[in-house]
């Protein structure tokens, strides 16, 4: 078997272990000689820059203004730049723009580039929202415990529940559509379907008068869904058209109103503002509605009109206050039928496209969640992004 070091393992030839003892030590040190000699010759020949720029680690400057520099003034460029200051990205957006100065240096000046059009888009960052690992969860610091219940408030940061709560958007300058579906709480069917169906684009309305409020939140809020609290306001043919308990009522005092208000409010966490349901004879009468516009606003929140009602007062207030308000432009299923809901939604993208934004309003027909989620999917590929209400809330344009 032999003890022959030098041989190739696996091969255990005679002729092999002859040729390697007559390998020469001599021949193999000559050979290791050459080759470093031609190397060193060969990195002699890229010259003096060469050397610098792999001392440095810099890459030779390739824009005009560069290479108009002399290589000599390169070079002491090079060497005065201090270690640790920042080198230029050719992705960073920057221009730079380099100066040979009379003593042979060169100057580098950096500033941004415009943007155009075509840009990186800027998002507001009071758009991104809550996390939505978190987003079934209340942020505390936007709470306050009151005998109505948890009701909530702008944080010690200035930031509002309106902007904590809502649902993030691309903040592209598309058209841009928003879609409420109200009537939540009040069916256990109706409220799951629509919460499990509906894209998590569409906002939730929850009547206040519903059931098992926080735990449909929670769920709505899972599904990336932003959400409204709907209050019911007094109509113009009350009591025979009544909205149910705590309706706000013209000829009610403004305090208790308000404490009714915040029942309302107190029943659910994590909404982005209110909703009315039914109250045109409310919001029609303003000295009963502005206190109530005027708590929101203090509070952080958003005022949604469902725009059913011509006479309501609800623009001019919110402007004069800067609350932030946003109104329906479209009731989807007045007609409760799938097809005939579909042409309204074919409506809406047509306001949208004149305006820039629309807003869509139905409650939780199964009829109205299975032609949302139809459209919805066809309009996305049209290029129409459907947001959150709160995306589209003016603080201080009326509609």
């Amino acid at each position: 078997m032999g003890t022959d070091l030098h041989a190739p393992l696996g091969q255990n030839r005679p002729a092999a272990r002859r040729r390697a003892r007559r390998f020469s030590p001599v021949i193999l040190i000559a050979g290791v000689v050459v080759v470093a000699v031609i190397g060193l010759s060969v990195f002699a020949m890229r010259g003096d820059d060469a050397l610098k720029q792999v001392a440095t680690n810099v890459p030779p400057a390739t824009s005009p203004d560069s290479q108009k520099a002399p290589s000599g003034a390169n070079r002491n460029a090079t060497a005065q730049q201090p270690s640790g200051m920042p080198r230029s990205n050719p992705n960073s957006g920057a221009n730079i723009e380099r100066t040979l100065t009379d003593d042979g240096s060169v100057v580098t000046k950096y500033t941004p580039r415009a943007r155009g059009d075509g840009g990186p888009v800027l998002i507001d960052a009071q758009r991104i929202g809550q996390d939505p690992r978190v987003a079934a969860q209340p942020v505390d610091a936007l709470l306050q415990d009151t005998p109505q219940g948890r009701l909530p408030i702008v944080g010690p940061d200035g930031t509002r529940p309106m902007e904590q709560y809502a649902r993030p958007w691309s903040g592209a300058r598309g058209t841009r559509i928003a879609i409420v579906v109200g009537g939540l709480g009040l069916s256990q069917t109706g409220t799951q379907r629509a919460i499990q169906q509906l894209p998590p684009s569409v906002t939730l309305a929850f009547a206040s008068t519903g059931n098992s409020l926080q735990r449909w939140m929670q769920d709505a809020r899972r599904a990336g869904h932003e959400i409204l609290v709907q209050v019911p306001f007094e109509p113009f043919d009350y009591p025979a058209n009544d909205p149910g308990p705590g309706t706000l009522l013209v000829k009610t005092p403004a305090k208790q109103n308000l404490d009714r208000l915040h029942v309302a409010m107190g029943e659910i966490t994590n909404y982005t503002g209110i909703m009315n349901y039914l109250g045109a004879r409310y919001l029609s009468d303003a000295n009963a509605l502005e206190p109530v516009l005027r708590d929101l606003q203090k509070r952080g929140l958003l005022f949604f009109d469902d725009g059913s009602s011509a006479q309501s007062k609800t623009a001019t207030i919110a402007k004069a206050i800067e609350l932030p308000h946003a109104f329906g432009d479209v009731t989807l299923d007045a007609e409760v039928q799938k097809e005939a809901i579909l042409k309204k939604l074919d409506e809406l993208e047509r306001i949208a496209g004149r305006k820039g934004t629309a807003v869509g309003v139905a409650s939780a027909f199964d009829e109205s969640i299975d032609a949302i989620r139809q459209w919805s999917e066809e309009a996305s590929r049209r290029g129409i992004e459907i947001v959150g209400v709160a995306a589209l809330a003016s603080e201080s344009v009326e509609p």
